[in-house]
């Protein structure tokens, strides 16, 4: 319902992407009158068109590659020819794309919930102006807001992002063609991932970051793994390395070290984090500023300094998960009405989408030695396990941490292709509180990877056994 042209909800959303998708839903399954702005043309944000539906083709597409070098004799079909289209590489994306924009926009149209094509500015605590892309205004009066924005890539002042020569996270896969050689800075998870893919499919990639892993969060010796898998695919990781400055010197792209050595490449990905996407917002009209790292800070019922307004999502930092980002975006709603919820869960899996993949729940080794001590480590290597050794995985490991006694699991640490999918196993043990020895009195089916857990357990009770023998 309009009046001079001023809109009446319920509930207004700013941002489609995960976060902002299901706190729309949400509302409007509280029979709520919801409107929802997004200022590009598709909804999903850049999750779904920049960043983890685009990556993730590639990664399959990466690894389909791998796979028929792996088995040559199978095959005779590959071959990698200069200046191959990228488009080729992330084949089927538009499809994929236009398939999950159209059950977002049918889940949209099902729940009544009015969709806005439009930037949207806060006027006061309960108002929106939204300015659509021909220029005309409207504005929203709202009960609730929930800002779900998300993020951008972080540009440093010392790299001359062109988008042509020299990439962000968001315009990476825009390149036309394959290049030959990529530089990539920085050592984080996007990092990672789009390193290893390019790797992967021979394009000559250096990796530089100032501390001596990527991946920091992880153990040690996963992201050994890790890196050696990288290297083992031709890649170049260059750790403890500070740039002083990229730029497109006309011919190539060139990165001056500290150390005054020169890098060169023909293309060059920086990743060096995401911000909160607010500048827009205008949050200073309702008196609201970001934190000390330019985030949204919320309580832990989502809510922010002004009652009426909830934030959720990347736009409230970390973990800045998709996963977390959905779930954060429905419990804003609920919350916002005073509907009963329970706790958020805390136990929440790490998903590195790299070749081989990463994942991680609960503790990892090295907070569980300065909390608990002397604690208990199995290990499994994949090419031990049957399964392993038939697909051929190198470089794959599962880690459980156990308690200084060996039986209460602290957290599971995977490496390997599998990983995303095999950590849900150690996430349930551990939220169900059983002890290791689950992992030994279950059957698991055979062959398969999942035995890992098995191997790994039963290293933790022969230790434990050994402990109990010398006391």
């Amino acid at each position: 319902m309009s009046k001079n042209n001023s809109y009446e909800y319920d509930v207004v959303v700013i941002g489609s992407g995960p976060a902002g998708h299901k706190a729309a839903v949400q509302a409007a399954k509280l029979n709520k009158h919801v409107a929802l702005i997004e200022r590009d043309r598709f909804l999903g944000g850049a999750c779904v068109h920049r960043g983890t539906i685009p990556s993730k083709t590639l990664r399959e597409n990466a690894l389909r590659i791998t796979h028929l070098r792996a088995n040559a004799r199978l095959s005779e079909d590959l071959h990698l020819t200069d200046n191959i289209e990228m488009e080729i590489l992330i084949d089927r994306l538009d499809e994929v794309l236009k398939a999950h924009d159209h059950y977002m926009e049918k889940q949209i149209s099902r729940n009544n919930i009015e969709r806005i094509h439009g930037r949207a500015a806060f006027k006061d605590e309960h108002r929106i102006e939204v300015t659509t892309v021909r220029g005309e205004t409207r504005i929203l009066h709202s009960e609730k807001i929930i800002i779900a924005t998300g993020s951008y890539p972080r540009t440093p002042d010392n790299i001359e992002i062109d988008h042509e020569h020299i990439f962000d996270s968001d315009s990476i896969l825009s390149m036309l063609y394959l290049p030959k050689s990529l530089i990539v800075l920085g050592g984080g998870v996007i990092a990672s991932e789009y390193a290893s893919m390019f790797q992967a499919i021979d394009v000559e990639v250096t990796m530089i970051d100032k501390y001596p892993q990527p991946l920091g969060f992880l153990d040690t010796d996963l992201t050994e793994k890790f890196v050696h898998a990288f290297e083992t695919m031709g890649g170049t990781w260059m750790g403890n390395t500070v740039v002083k400055k990229a730029y497109w010197n006309g011919t190539k792209v060139a990165v001056e070290l500290e150390d005054g050595n020169t890098i060169y490449g023909e293309k060059l990905l920086c990743a060096a984090g995401r911000l909160a996407n607010t500048k827009d917002l205008q949050l200073e009209n309702i008196g609201l500023s970001t934190n000390d790292s330019g985030l949204i800070s919320v309580d832990w019922e989502l809510q922010t300094d002004v009652p009426s307004v909830y934030a959720a999502g990347d736009v409230i930092g970390p973990p800045a998960l998709a996963s977390t980002s959905m779930e954060q975006g429905r419990r804003s709603v609920l919350n916002a009405y005073d509907r009963p919820i329970g706790e958020m869960g805390q136990m929440i899996p790490t998903g590195i989408y790299g070749i081989p993949e990463l994942s991680a729940v609960g503790m990892t080794e090295k907070i569980a030695r300065q909390q608990f001590g002397d604690v208990v480590i199995g290990k499994a290597l994949f090419e031990e396990i049957a399964r392993g050794q038939i697909s051929g995985i190198q470089d794959g490991m599962l880690k459980i941490i156990c308690d200084p006694e060996g039986e209460k699991i602290l957290g599971v640490m995977i490496v390997g292709e599998g990983a995303t999918e095999l950590i849900h196993i150690g996430q349930m043990a551990i939220l169900s509180g059983a002890n290791v020895d689950i992992f030994v009195e279950s059957i698991f089916n055979f062959p398969t990877l999942a035995e890992a857990y098995r191997v790994a357990a039963l290293s933790i009770i022969g230790q434990r056994e050994k402990r109990k023998d010398n006391f």
